[in-house]
């Protein structure tokens, strides 16, 4: 009998027919597609519907990123010191809410200038996918989320499908799973695979565990969703751990539930507005345990309180171990409380069971709003930092005080002049003239006339120098 709709289990008299179609049932095969020419005795031709029904709906949602920006530029100079210039990456990313927001990885759009977003064509372009027809969209930085390499960007006047966010908990191992994306700029590509382990700490005291996936990810995939068998988005493609810079079938998805959490956040604020507790901790090891005499319980001890802090006021110690938040064991599900703690909101108290010297012990703490600066220098716009004449990208402000604007790093610009300026220097002065800032500087330097003397105090390594040269 052929799969239907409803998903009952086929009937067959031979062994490996009946586990054939349970594979199809697996991968959610239904209804086959109109157009196909099913056989009803293959059931592996249902599964294959199944999955080719599946990839259409979910490439529509699916887009390539095109970033033109500063990216380190290598040299041949043995020295230590940063050099920028303009150029090109690839990266993926995948519609994941009405009016065009995309979310994508961090580290894809660092330092743009310009983000482009190739999309698939229109839904009224017929035979597009045949085509493999697109559409180039201008897309603007929402926000950043560093921390968890997660940005979010957002496309105007363009009707672009979105995917639904898979319940975390909902995830397993062994659970079949793509990755869409655009490994090695070949846009429009999916693989297959399974759940290869639901949370992976990639270090024992990192808290953020990953979708770890043997579906085959390569560079040019960042970004792109891991999707289940219902186009649902159980995690963002994010890195591969790989001996020769391809797939080795280890690849690693932020989850849906830290997308869930971060988008709101990223639309309204355009970062993480995280709430502070004020402590400091990492993974109870056995080797810590036994060094420090406590009982192998698991669990995260605290290695620092901040003074002053809602962790500190609530009474919790230095040595004392985190058990469980409100309700996630620090034992048992680490992808659970970390989600807690990423998710606390200044002002609404929680619950902190903790082990004390072999004694229970728990505290309620009320988390205090991290105070936010006036600039996100995650969303700062690399344009505004350029100072083409002098082939440098600066920032206003020095760390020693006194103004000024301080080079943070040096770019590729063939026309700029020959200046003796390092990374860390602070311009105070263009011929006399104060400057406190990267358009102030940029206006002292064109008041000056060509061919003649600019001179500029400059703060570098604790002492004040001049550096002079002639326009060209």
């Amino acid at each position: 009998m052929p799969v239907r709709s409803s998903c009952t289990r086929p009937r067959s008299s031979a062994v490996h027919w009946r586990r054939l179609a349970l594979w199809g049932v697996i991968v959610g095969c239904c209804a086959a597609p109109a157009h196909a020419q099913t056989d009803p005795a293959n059931p592996l031709l249902a599964a294959s519907d199944s999955i080719e029904t599946l990839v259409r709906h979910v490439s529509h949602s699916v887009v390539q990123i095109v970033v033109t920006g500063f990216r380190p530029v290598s040299t041949s100079s043995a020295g230590s010191e940063t050099s920028v210039g303009r150029g090109r990456a690839l990266g993926s990313g995948v519609v994941i809410a009405a009016g065009g927001y995309i979310i994508t990885n961090a580290h894809v759009v660092n330092g743009a200038e310009r983000i482009d977003v190739i999309a698939a064509a229109a839904a009224n372009d017929e035979g597009a996918e045949r085509r493999q027809a697109s559409r180039t969209l201008r897309a603007s930085l929402v926000g950043v989320a560093d921390e968890w390499d997660l940005a979010l960007l957002k496309v105007d006047g363009a009707d672009l499908p979105f995917l639904p966010l898979a319940r975390y908990d909902a995830v397993r191992q062994g659970q079949l799973v793509f990755a869409f994306g655009s490994p090695d700029g070949l846009r429009n590509s999916v693989t297959m695979g399974m759940v290869s382990a639901v949370a992976r700490q990639m270090e024992t005291d990192s808290p953020i565990a990953y979708i770890q996936t043997d579906a085959a990810i390569n560079p040019g995939s960042s970004g792109g969703p891991l999707v289940n068998a219902k186009g649902q988005v159980v995690g963002i493609n994010t890195f591969i751990r790989s001996s020769a810079g391809g797939s080795d079938g280890l690849g690693f998805a932020l989850p849906s539930n830290l997308v869930e959490l971060a988008v709101p956040q990223l639309r309204e604020f355009g970062h993480l507005r995280r709430a502070l507790i004020g402590l400091a901790s990492q993974t109870l090891t056995p080797t810590i345990a036994e060094g420090l005499h406590l009982p192998p319980t698991g669990g995260l001890i605290v290695s620092d309180v901040l003074a002053g802090s809602p962790a500190a006021e609530a009474g919790i110690r230095v040595g004392d171990v985190v058990m469980a938040v409100d309700g996630a064991r620090a034992d048992e599900d680490t992808a659970r409380l970390y989600l807690k703690l990423a998710s606390l909101r200044a002002g609404m108290p929680v619950k902190v069971d903790l082990m004390r010297v072999g004694a229970a012990v728990t505290v309620v703490v009320t988390p205090a709003q991290i105070p936010e600066d006036d600039q996100d220098a995650a969303l700062a716009d690399p344009t505004a930092m350029v100072v083409e004449p002098l082939a440098i990208l600066a920032v206003p402000g020095a760390p020693q005080g006194g103004g000024g604007v301080e080079v943070v790093a040096r770019i590729d610009a063939p026309h700029a002049e020959d200046v003796a300026l390092a990374v860390g220097d602070v311009i105070r002065s263009v011929n006399g003239t104060m400057v406190d800032s990267v358009p102030a500087l940029r206006a002292a330097l064109e008041a000056i006339g060509h061919q003649h003397a600019i001179v500029m105090h400059v703060g570098r390594a604790g002492r004040l120098t001049y550096v002079a040269f002639q326009r060209d």
